[in-house]
């Protein structure tokens, strides 16, 4: 028996031997000692995914192109009898169950029970008789079918990257009944070919919608990797999420093991001291991600480089920074710095000097900055002058928190240091009045509104990857000497998977 299949599929388990004989992705002996990011799925996270893989299961059905089924067959008295099905199509598709294993150091094993489906089309028949007797003929058929679905998804490196292999996919049928022109009563015509058809036909679905299964595996796997590596970017900044190591399969979590590079322009990061280990995570929570401290500082020297550690405040800002409440008794030395000039004709500038460096501890995440600020004004007709420059050496510990959909910083233990102080307004640099003010105002005032304007980029960069459309719940940042875990509960965007693939099948 012969059927023409769509190329696409027809070569897809060639591609699968080329992809198995490529897989085999190289790692030192401590891949840890290379891992900048882990990811972990626990159980409940695979329960969860498991309701949206039954709903991808329902788009590989519906969107599976069956190819036409011709065959003959000689029968006594008939001669030879040709048959062909075409335009078969999926209607009416239901599943009942779906279970997901997940096996130790093997696979994710997905089980889906009682898949009902109606699937449609046109038989076209003939037959040559003994006596020259030639008969062809077309009907409509529905064929009722009940069907169990096993698949084994198996994990993999490819080209350093996560793989998903779903090619160890069976069907079996419980119900495969021909209907002819929506006739429900058995005739001979039924009879007929139901016999001889219902064998291939069983093939045909079997490679039809596992080759489809497997190849939407791959295509989610490739559109969860994109989304991924879309969400370490902006700009030219990225993280490098290649695999450091060969993804796990446990009892009760899925693992990834990534090196967590920074990437920007000339800028390349080199990192092989990881303290990572397994029992680090726990599994108590639907989704972990672990991130190095060498992850943070390589990012803080990418937006140092790209220039984005500066910040200009001017106008009424300005002005709420320096009349703040708590700065009310020293309005003198305000008046002393700015020498009567508006805010409007004032701008302040606040930048980084170096590289901030950074280190996780127990209490939270310590910034150490060489910051230097400057207030200039523009007098009416005059050249425009700079009254107060100064560098300072600043230490801040920060703790960090997700609710409400925002990134939220808080910081504690702020040290400052001046390193270089120039003001118009002390020629001398004796009058500790502006600098002791300076350095109140940096420390209640400067510093909180830094932070908070790092709070809304971030936040507003996470929103514009997409996090706003997961509902989160209960997120932990926790932070430890060397690394930062972020443990979470979640329901995933039932739409963001079904939206992709309507758009790519």
């Amino acid at each position: 028996m012969l059927w023409a299949g769509r190329m696409r599929l027809g070569t897809f388990w060639i591609f699968l031997v080329l992809v198995h004989a490529s897989a085999a992705c190289e790692f030192g002996p401590f891949p840890y000692s290379v891992t900048g990011i882990v990811c972990r799925m626990t159980k409940p996270a695979a329960l969860l995914l498991n309701e949206e893989t039954a709903q991808v299961i329902q788009a590989a059905f519906r969107n599976a192109k069956f190819p036409n089924i011709t065959g003959e067959r000689s029968m006594r008295l008939l001669g030879k009898v040709a048959y062909g099905l075409s335009n078969i199509q999926v209607n009416d598709l239901s599943i009942e169950q779906s279970e997901v294993e997940l096996r130790e150091d093997d696979a994710i094993h997905i089980d889906i029970k009682n898949v009902t489906a109606v699937f449609k089309g046109t038989l076209t028949y003939g037959y040559s008789g003994a006596w020259f007797l030639q008969l062809f003929h077309s009907v409509d058929f529905e064929i009722e079918s009940s069907i169990d679905l096993q698949i084994n998804i198996k994990l993999m490196c490819q080209k350093d990257q996560v793989a998903a292999d779903a090619s160890d996919c069976y069907l079996t049928f419980h119900k495969l009944t021909l209907h002819l022109q929506g006739d429900k009563e058995p005739g001979w015509l039924k009879q007929l070919f139901t016999d001889f058809i219902s064998f291939t036909l069983k093939i045909v679905l079997k490679s039809e919608v596992c080759s489809e299964i497997n190849f939407l595996a791959q295509m989610l796997a490739n559109f969860i990797l994109d989304l991924a590596a879309n969400f370490v970017k902006d700009e030219d900044i990225r993280v490098d999420i290649s695999l450091a190591s060969v993804p796990l399969i446990k009892a009760n979590y899925l693992e990834s093991h990534h090196k967590g590079l920074v990437r920007y322009e000339n800028y390349s990061d080199v990192f092989s001291n990881s303290v990572f280990s397994p029992s680090l995570l726990t599994e108590s929570r639907m989704l972990y991600f672990w991130l190095s401290e060498h992850i943070l500082n390589s990012l803080a020297s990418a937006a140092f480089l790209d220039k984005r550690l500066v910040l200009t405040v001017r106008g009424e800002k300005l002005q709420a920074l320096f009349e703040a409440e708590d700065m009310e008794a020293q309005q003198e030395a305000v008046q002393m710095i700015f020498q009567g000039i508006s805010y409007n004709d004032s701008v302040a500038k606040v930048w980084s000097l170096a590289h901030p460096q950074i280190s996780v501890q127990p209490e939270g995440t310590v910034v150490k900055s060489l910051v230097a600020a400057e207030v200039s004004i523009f007098p009416t007709g005059e050249e425009p002058r700079r009254i107060l420059y100064v560098e300072k050496e600043i230490t801040v510990t920060i703790q960090a928190a997700y609710a409400e959909k925002k990134l939220i910083l808080h910081p504690l233990d702020s040290r400052i240091e001046f390193k270089v102080f120039k003001c118009t307004a002390d020629g001398s640099g004796n009058d500790l009045s502006i600098r002791n003010f300076l350095e109140t105002m940096i420390s209640l005032v400067g510093i909180p509104e830094v932070v908070s304007r790092i709070e809304q980029t971030l936040t507003s960069l996470m929103d514009s990857k997409g996090l706003n459309l997961f509902e989160i719940k209960n997120p932990e940042i926790i932070t430890r000497k060397g690394y930062v875990i972020v443990q979470l509960d979640f329901s995933f965007p039932n739409h963001l998977l079904l939206d992709f693939l309507e758009k790519k099948l």
